[in-house]
Protein backbone atom coordinates (compact mmCIF):
# COMPACT_ATOMS: atom_id res chain seq x y z
CA UNK A 1 0.00 0.00 0.00
CA UNK A 2 1.40 3.40 -0.80
CA UNK A 3 1.85 6.03 2.06
CA UNK A 4 1.82 9.29 0.88
CA UNK A 5 3.36 12.84 2.73
CA UNK A 6 0.97 15.30 2.25
CA UNK A 7 2.35 19.02 2.04
CA UNK A 8 0.64 21.80 3.26
CA UNK A 9 -0.33 24.47 0.94
CA UNK A 10 2.24 27.34 2.76
CA UNK A 11 5.39 24.73 2.05
CA UNK A 12 4.82 25.18 -2.02
CA UNK A 13 6.13 28.41 -2.91
CA UNK A 14 9.28 26.21 -3.36
CA UNK A 15 12.96 27.82 -3.42
CA UNK A 16 12.90 30.49 -6.30
CA UNK A 17 11.82 33.41 -3.96
CA UNK A 18 14.82 32.60 -1.82
CA UNK A 19 17.02 32.54 -4.64
CA UNK A 20 16.23 36.15 -5.76
CA UNK A 21 18.36 37.73 -2.99
CA UNK A 22 18.36 39.29 0.30
CA UNK A 23 14.87 39.37 1.45
CA UNK A 24 13.82 41.02 4.81
CA UNK A 25 14.80 39.09 8.00
CA UNK A 26 11.70 37.98 8.68
CA UNK A 27 10.93 36.35 5.65
CA UNK A 28 14.91 34.87 5.68
CA UNK A 29 14.23 33.37 9.37
CA UNK A 30 10.68 31.80 8.06
CA UNK A 31 12.54 30.44 5.08
CA UNK A 32 15.37 28.64 7.54
CA UNK A 33 12.03 27.24 9.78
CA UNK A 34 10.63 25.83 6.71
CA UNK A 35 13.64 24.19 5.69
CA UNK A 36 14.10 22.60 8.81
CA UNK A 37 10.44 21.57 9.14
CA UNK A 38 11.06 19.77 5.60
CA UNK A 39 14.61 18.46 6.96
CA UNK A 40 12.83 16.93 10.11
CA UNK A 41 10.24 15.43 8.21
CA UNK A 42 11.79 13.53 5.84
CA UNK A 43 14.60 12.21 8.49
CA UNK A 44 11.09 10.85 10.42
CA UNK A 45 9.77 9.07 6.66
CA UNK A 46 12.79 7.59 5.63
CA UNK A 47 15.03 6.71 8.88
CA UNK A 48 14.51 2.91 8.48
CA UNK A 49 14.41 2.66 4.65
CA UNK A 50 17.99 1.61 3.97
CA UNK A 51 20.74 0.67 2.91
CA UNK A 52 19.59 2.12 -0.56
CA UNK A 53 21.00 2.38 -3.81
CA UNK A 54 20.06 5.54 -5.93
CA UNK A 55 19.28 5.10 -9.50
CA UNK A 56 19.68 8.78 -11.03
CA UNK A 57 17.93 8.91 -14.85
CA UNK A 58 15.82 10.87 -17.31
CA UNK A 59 12.35 11.66 -16.61
CA UNK A 60 11.21 12.45 -20.09
CA UNK A 61 11.97 8.20 -21.75
CA UNK A 62 8.66 6.43 -22.27
CA UNK A 63 7.90 2.60 -22.00
CA UNK A 64 9.19 1.40 -25.41
CA UNK A 65 12.72 3.64 -24.78
CA UNK A 66 15.65 1.12 -24.45
CA UNK A 67 16.53 2.97 -21.24
CA UNK A 68 13.02 3.03 -19.77
CA UNK A 69 13.48 -0.74 -20.16
CA UNK A 70 17.45 -1.01 -19.05
CA UNK A 71 16.03 0.91 -15.62
CA UNK A 72 13.35 -2.03 -14.97
CA UNK A 73 16.28 -4.58 -15.16
CA UNK A 74 18.67 -2.28 -12.88
CA UNK A 75 15.73 -1.88 -10.18
CA UNK A 76 15.27 -5.81 -10.26
CA UNK A 77 18.64 -6.27 -10.20
CA UNK A 78 19.05 -4.41 -7.17
CA UNK A 79 16.34 -5.16 -5.12
CA UNK A 80 17.47 -8.74 -5.62
CA UNK A 81 21.03 -7.86 -3.92
CA UNK A 82 18.61 -6.91 -1.11
CA UNK A 83 18.49 -3.20 -1.65
CA UNK A 84 16.12 -0.57 -1.09
CA UNK A 85 15.63 1.20 -4.72
CA UNK A 86 15.33 4.88 -4.00
CA UNK A 87 14.51 7.87 -7.18
CA UNK A 88 13.41 11.03 -7.43
CA UNK A 89 10.19 9.23 -7.73
CA UNK A 90 8.96 10.36 -11.08
CA UNK A 91 8.11 9.08 -14.46
CA UNK A 92 11.11 8.12 -17.16
CA UNK A 93 13.96 6.10 -15.65
CA UNK A 94 13.03 6.72 -11.94
CA UNK A 95 9.73 5.14 -12.80
CA UNK A 96 11.33 2.23 -14.46
CA UNK A 97 13.70 1.41 -11.93
CA UNK A 98 10.98 1.79 -9.08
CA UNK A 99 9.09 -0.77 -11.48
CA UNK A 100 12.06 -2.92 -11.58
CA UNK A 101 12.06 -3.67 -7.68
CA UNK A 102 8.54 -3.08 -7.22
CA UNK A 103 7.48 -6.22 -9.22
CA UNK A 104 10.30 -8.04 -7.94
CA UNK A 105 8.94 -7.89 -3.71
CA UNK A 106 11.55 -5.77 -3.27
CA UNK A 107 11.19 -2.04 -1.60
CA UNK A 108 11.12 0.80 -3.85
CA UNK A 109 11.10 4.53 -2.58
CA UNK A 110 10.71 7.85 -4.09
CA UNK A 111 12.15 11.78 -3.01
CA UNK A 112 9.08 13.46 -5.55
CA UNK A 113 10.28 17.03 -6.11
CA UNK A 114 7.19 19.61 -5.96
CA UNK A 115 7.12 21.44 -9.66
CA UNK A 116 4.81 24.41 -10.66
CA UNK A 117 3.52 21.58 -13.73
CA UNK A 118 2.95 18.98 -10.65
CA UNK A 119 5.60 15.95 -11.13
CA UNK A 120 3.22 13.49 -9.40
CA UNK A 121 5.54 10.33 -7.71
CA UNK A 122 5.27 7.14 -10.19
CA UNK A 123 2.68 4.04 -9.36
CA UNK A 124 5.36 2.03 -8.24
CA UNK A 125 6.48 3.31 -5.13
CA UNK A 126 6.39 1.69 -1.74
CA UNK A 127 6.74 5.08 -0.03
CA UNK A 128 7.70 8.66 -0.63
CA UNK A 129 7.92 11.80 0.49
CA UNK A 130 7.23 15.26 -1.40
CA UNK A 131 9.78 17.72 -1.53
CA UNK A 132 9.44 21.39 -2.25
CA UNK A 133 12.89 22.23 -2.38
CA UNK A 134 15.67 20.53 -5.18
CA UNK A 135 18.55 20.98 -2.47
CA UNK A 136 16.68 19.35 0.33
CA UNK A 137 15.85 16.17 -2.12
CA UNK A 138 19.40 15.70 -3.72
CA UNK A 139 20.78 15.77 0.02
CA UNK A 140 18.24 13.28 0.63
CA UNK A 141 18.90 11.18 -2.60
CA UNK A 142 22.69 10.78 -1.61
CA UNK A 143 22.15 10.40 2.04
CA UNK A 144 20.66 6.44 2.42
CA UNK A 145 22.20 5.36 -0.57
CA UNK A 146 25.84 2.83 -0.27
CA UNK A 147 26.10 3.55 -4.09
CA UNK A 148 24.82 5.28 -7.19
CA UNK A 149 23.60 4.11 -10.72
CA UNK A 150 23.58 6.49 -13.39
CA UNK A 151 21.53 5.93 -16.65
CA UNK A 152 20.58 8.36 -19.50
CA UNK A 153 19.03 11.57 -18.68
CA UNK A 154 20.08 15.66 -19.10
CA UNK A 155 21.00 18.33 -17.86
CA UNK A 156 19.48 17.34 -14.15
CA UNK A 157 21.35 13.48 -13.96
CA UNK A 158 24.51 15.12 -14.61
CA UNK A 159 23.87 17.61 -11.75
CA UNK A 160 22.98 14.28 -9.21
CA UNK A 161 26.18 12.67 -11.02
CA UNK A 162 28.61 15.49 -10.49
CA UNK A 163 27.54 15.79 -6.82
CA UNK A 164 27.38 12.57 -6.12
CA UNK A 165 31.15 12.52 -7.57
CA UNK A 166 32.42 16.01 -5.95
CA UNK A 167 31.44 14.38 -2.83
CA UNK A 168 33.29 11.73 -2.98
CA UNK A 169 36.24 13.27 -4.31
CA UNK A 170 36.13 15.68 -1.52
CA UNK A 171 36.13 13.29 1.29
CA UNK A 172 32.50 14.45 2.20
CA UNK A 173 30.99 10.85 1.70
CA UNK A 174 32.73 7.93 1.77
CA UNK A 175 33.91 6.44 -1.38
CA UNK A 176 30.72 4.85 -2.18
CA UNK A 177 30.72 3.17 -6.07
CA UNK A 178 29.52 5.50 -9.14
CA UNK A 179 28.08 3.55 -11.77
CA UNK A 180 27.43 4.99 -15.21
CA UNK A 181 25.37 3.33 -17.70
CA UNK A 182 25.58 3.77 -21.33
CA UNK A 183 29.22 3.55 -23.18
CA UNK A 184 27.62 4.96 -26.36
CA UNK A 185 25.23 7.56 -24.87
CA UNK A 186 28.33 8.90 -22.44
CA UNK A 187 31.41 8.65 -24.65
CA UNK A 188 31.79 12.49 -25.04
CA UNK A 189 31.09 12.75 -20.91
CA UNK A 190 33.81 10.10 -20.48
CA UNK A 191 36.16 11.28 -22.61
CA UNK A 192 35.63 14.79 -21.52
CA UNK A 193 36.64 13.63 -17.68
CA UNK A 194 39.78 12.02 -19.24
CA UNK A 195 40.53 15.44 -21.17
CA UNK A 196 40.16 16.87 -17.63
CA UNK A 197 42.30 14.21 -16.01
CA UNK A 198 45.02 15.23 -18.46
CA UNK A 199 45.48 18.46 -17.84
CA UNK A 200 45.56 17.89 -14.27
CA UNK A 201 41.87 19.93 -13.42
CA UNK A 202 41.20 16.67 -11.77
CA UNK A 203 43.76 14.11 -10.34
CA UNK A 204 43.70 11.11 -12.46
CA UNK A 205 42.75 8.62 -9.88
CA UNK A 206 38.96 10.35 -10.07
CA UNK A 207 38.83 8.32 -12.91
CA UNK A 208 38.76 5.56 -10.00
CA UNK A 209 35.65 6.81 -8.70
CA UNK A 210 32.92 6.12 -11.83
CA UNK A 211 32.67 2.53 -13.54
CA UNK A 212 31.34 2.33 -16.70
CA UNK A 213 29.38 -0.49 -18.33
CA UNK A 214 26.96 -1.84 -20.20
CA UNK A 215 26.42 -4.85 -18.22
CA UNK A 216 23.32 -5.37 -15.48
CA UNK A 217 26.05 -8.02 -14.55
CA UNK A 218 29.29 -6.30 -14.43
CA UNK A 219 26.52 -3.63 -12.37
CA UNK A 220 25.51 -6.10 -9.73
CA UNK A 221 29.67 -7.65 -9.35
CA UNK A 222 30.84 -3.86 -8.64
CA UNK A 223 28.31 -3.50 -5.67
CA UNK A 224 28.99 -6.33 -4.29
CA UNK A 225 32.72 -5.84 -4.30
CA UNK A 226 32.66 -1.68 -3.58
CA UNK A 227 28.85 -1.69 -1.70
CA UNK A 228 28.56 -5.04 0.06
CA UNK A 229 32.05 -6.16 1.22
CA UNK A 230 33.58 -2.46 1.41
CA UNK A 231 30.82 -1.72 3.95
CA UNK A 232 29.99 -5.16 5.58
CA UNK A 233 26.61 -4.79 4.86
CA UNK A 234 24.67 -7.42 7.06
CA UNK A 235 20.95 -8.29 7.55
CA UNK A 236 20.45 -6.76 11.51
CA UNK A 237 17.67 -4.90 13.30
CA UNK A 238 17.19 -1.45 13.59
CA UNK A 239 17.11 0.52 16.90
CA UNK A 240 13.47 1.25 17.31
CA UNK A 241 11.70 3.65 19.77
CA UNK A 242 7.96 2.67 20.83
CA UNK A 243 6.87 5.93 21.95
CA UNK A 244 7.75 7.43 18.08
CA UNK A 245 5.25 4.67 17.02
CA UNK A 246 8.40 2.42 15.60
CA UNK A 247 8.07 -1.18 14.71
CA UNK A 248 10.90 -3.11 14.60
CA UNK A 249 12.40 -3.77 11.15
CA UNK A 250 15.71 -5.19 9.28
CA UNK A 251 18.26 -3.36 7.54
CA UNK A 252 17.81 -4.99 3.82
CA UNK A 253 21.14 -5.81 3.40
Amino acid sequence: MQNEVNTSPFLLSGERAFLDGPRSRFKELWFTFKVQYQFIRAFRKLHFIGPCVTVFGSARFKEDNQYYKLGVDVGKAVSEMGFTVMTGGGPGVMEAANKGAYLNNGYSIGCNIILPHEQKPNPYLHRWINIPYFFIRKFLLLKYSFAFVVLPGGIGTLDELFEAVTLIQTKMIQDFPVIIFGKEYHKELYHHIQVMAENESISKKDMDLMFLTDSVEEMKEHLKEHAVKRFKLTKRPMRTRWWFGEKKQMRSV
